[in-house]
């Protein structure tokens, strides 16, 4: 059979599908039934088909890339928020190294400030000796129990005393001068029935001890 007969076989059957095709009613196509489609129909359905499925194959796989992708970009400005971080912080070191010796110097100057046990009855002397001598009559001054604290403990001291407003005035000041730390938690003034018009003066003041350096500096 040459070329040209077989085109007319072709053209003839393919006429035929046409004409089978076009006596299709569409409307009550049964898929159970496909076996007895013209073979026409039968091959643009499989197309059909065949288009639909690689669609659903390339949506479902163009979806998960997005997901990986949208995965990957967050890791990305993660990654590049900790290095923006991390350089920063590389970038300051020595400031952050002078910073922390500086702060290391001042814990060091107020540690100094806070007396060891064997100071603190040195320090009630000295507190008694400004009382005195800014004008107060010291009548008691105690040690109370010590309160333990995270990193130090208080000592807290009552000090009962009489004298003028004035006077009372220039003993706070003249704690605050000490080369100890000492803090004024709270006081309590009357008028002194006994030495009118002095004042009885209740003050309730804390000195510190660092425990990290309970046994000693």
């Amino acid at each position: 059979m040459n070329l040209s007969g077989a085109l007319g076989n072709f053209r003839s059957s393919l006429a035929r599908q046409m004409q089978e095709l076009q006596q299709v009613d569409f409307a009550n196509l049964d898929l159970q039934e496909i076996g007895s489609w013209p073979a026409l129909l039968q091959g643009l359905a499989l197309i059909l088909l065949y288009a639909l499925l690689m669609f659903g194959v390339s949506y479902l796989h163009v979806q998960e890339l997005e997901k990986v992708l949208a995965s990957e970009v967050k890791k990305e400005e993660e990654l590049r928020a900790e290095y923006a971080v991390k350089a920063f912080e590389v970038g300051n070191l020595e400031a952050y190294k002078a910073q922390l010796e500086e702060l290391e110097a001042r814990l060091g100057v107020l540690i100094s400030q806070l007396p060891s046990d064997a100071e603190v009855p040195g320090l009630l002397d000295d507190i008694t000796d400004k009382g005195e001598l800014n004008g107060l009559s010291i009548g008691r001054i105690d040690l109370l129990e010590e309160q333990p604290q995270r990193f130090y403990a208080e000592l807290p001291i009552e000090i009962e005393a009489v004298g003028s407003y004035h006077d009372f005035g220039a003993f706070i000041s003249g704690l605050a001068a000490l080369p100890r730390i000492v803090t004024v938690d709270d006081f309590n003034i009357s008028v002194s029935d006994k030495s009118v018009p002095m004042l009885d003066i209740t003050v309730l003041a804390k000195t510190y001890r660092y425990e990290g350096e309970a046994d000693g500096r």
